[in-house]
């Protein structure tokens, strides 16, 4: 097995940033600006926040927070969407999700200026996605293409496979693949898909994004293939300080004497998103700017 782990790489994003933020900054720009949005006191996700302060604060850029309680009113959040997408201080917005039962997440995605939309969540990005136009692309699946061009894995004629079809990850990762300079063949499944295996033995990448522990295991894969596992979930150990411990969607130990590259989990993928967020709130800088 080989452990295509992904620290190297978000460390690699982030001196890029950091290299192209310094010359944006000496022509006379301001620092990109990011505004995140917290509703509520969920734990993964006030972690999730914190790392992306950590790491504006590490490049030196602008960061606004917004910490919301749980009952917060759908209009309110709205109005505050509309007051951030009206500030010239701001490049990027972002709204933490999950949010809670009483606010629709689709509303408030649709909210946010696609100039704006640093997560890429938005109807606008995700139509320029599919349509190959520059846009936002979600942080997620750009940092696996990041992960694929760093370790120098093929793309162009090779079989793929995405499990999951999420508009966050599944899907856009499926287009990401399909993209003319990537040319890989896609294939989309997900958990109702009858005999997986059937599609994912034939496949040189399988990106597995289903949120569930266990979606695949070894005996899905031939030799020489590539797992990316997406998954990051919370299994209750008693053994672990915090009450619990990470595992992807994807079985791990079931790799370890095999022919296979995957991804761990923790250390793999999910370094990559924030990096990924860094870079597109300096992208939204820069088209605002003009540059």
């Amino acid at each position: 097995m080989i452990r295509l782990g992904c620290k190297a790489v978000a460390a690699s994003v982030m001196e890029e940033i950091r290299k192209e933020t310094e010359i944006f900054t000496s022509e006379g720009n301001r620092a990109p600006s990011l505004a995140v949005v917290l509703v509520g006191h969920d734990g993964a996700s006030e972690t999730y926040v914190r790392k992306k302060a950590e790491a504006a604060a590490e490049l030196g850029f602008l960061h606004f927070q917004y910490s919301l309680d749980e009952d917060t009113a759908e209009s309110d959040l709205l109005s505050l969407i509309d007051e951030l997408n009206g500030r010239d201080d701001i490049d990027g917005i972002l709204v933490q999700l999950p949010l809670p039962r009483q606010i629709n997440e689709r509303k408030v995605i649709e909210r946010i200026s696609p100039e704006k939309d640093v997560d890429g969540f938005s109807p606008v990005n995700a139509g320029r996605l599919m349509t190959g136009e520059e846009c936002f692309i979600p942080c997620t699946p750009e940092g696996i293409m990041r992960i694929l061009s760093y370790y120098h894995i093929e793309t162009a004629g090779r079989k793929a496979v995405v499990i999951g079809r999420s508009n966050i990850v599944g899907k856009p990762m499926a287009m990401l693949l399909m993209q003319k300079g990537i040319d890989a063949t896609v294939t989309v499944c997900n958990t109702k898909t009858p005999d997986l295996r059937e599609y994912t033995l034939g496949a040189d990448i399988i990106i597995v994004a289903t949120g569930k522990p266990g979606t695949i295991d070894s005996s899905f894969v031939k030799d020489g293939a590539v797992v990316i596992d997406v998954g990051m979930n919370r299994i209750p150990d008693s053994t672990k300080e915090k009450g619990f411990r990470l595992t992807g969607d994807a079985d791990y130990a079931s790799f370890k004497d095999r022919d296979v590259s995957i991804t761990p989990v923790p250390g793999g993928v999910g370094l990559m998103t924030v990096s990924m967020l860094m870079a597109n709130t300096l992208q939204a800088a820069k088209r605002r700017a003009g540059v």
